[in-house]
């Protein structure tokens, strides 16, 4: 007997839209993307690919109207729900380029809901290319099978964020000088989270006594050893999702 193919083919070429998607929903792709579909993927009409838009889950659309640089997809089924994304915020301070990429790319993929930069007085970067983060969320997104991708928000310096941090919401932050264990800390405060990293350099005395001082702030110790900030944003996000996050 003749096997089902498999639905959606698993060789399905997989894009983030902005177009809100649902049955019948037809979707223009030009750009880079069509570049990616027609030049790379070489899709033909009637062709299968995977869509998704941060909203409505993800779709199998059916190619159509092909031309030299750009084409239209067809809605034809959802595949996936809307994702269920756990709550939790990773604030990071501004790294440089490839390392903060990295972070972006990772928190995506760990399924982080919020990637908020915060600008430190230690940070040896002070502005960031927010474009680039997104299609970097978006990349790894497309990647990992998410449906949904981190709400990326403008940097804000830590004073602004301490003074607007929500009191329902915990804060945990690395601190170098000392604070009690991660795995201790993150099973004691379950509930809507954050986890706050420093630049390089760390933070400051000021600063780390402005986060002590902020309501639902927990230091917490990542270790014997000194973790480079990418690596300490990476290990405490993982750590989060194994205790309280959706790998529980």
């Amino acid at each position: 007997m003749t096997a089902t193919p498999a639905w959606p083919p698993q060789s399905a070429p997989r894009l983030h839209v902005e177009t809100q998607l649902g049955e019948g929903v037809a979707v223009p792709i030009d750009g880079n993307p069509a570049h990616y579909l027609i030049a790379v993927m070489r899709v033909k009409p009637d062709d299968i690919v995977l869509l998704f838009d941060g909203r409505s889950g993800e779709w199998a659309a059916r190619v159509r109207d092909i031309r030299k640089r750009d084409l239209v997809l067809d809605c034809v089924s959802r595949t996936k729900p809307p994702e269920q994304v756990p709550d939790f915020w990773l604030c990071c301070a501004p790294i440089k380029k490839g390392r903060i990429d990295l972070i972006a790319e990772k928190a995506c993929e760990l399924g982080v809901a919020r990637l908020q930069p915060v600008l430190t007085r230690r940070a040896v970067v002070d502005k960031l290319n927010l474009d680039r983060l997104h299609s970097h969320l978006v990349e790894a997104a497309e990647q990992c099978g998410r449906t949904a991708l981190p709400d990326l928000a403008e940097m804000v310096k830590l004073d602004a964020l301490l003074k607007a941090w929500p009191v329902d919401r915990h804060l945990f932050f690395a601190d170098e000088t000392g604070g009690a264990p991660l795995e201790q800390s993150l099973r004691a405060q379950p509930g809507p989270a954050a986890f706050l990293v420093g630049p390089e350099g760390g933070f400051d005395p000021a600063e780390r006594d402005a986060i002590r001082a902020t309501p639902g702030a927990v230091p917490v110790s990542l270790g014997p050893r000194v973790l480079r900030a990418e690596t300490a944003a990476i290990a405490a996000t993982s750590a989060w999702m194994t205790l309280n996050g959706d790998w529980n």
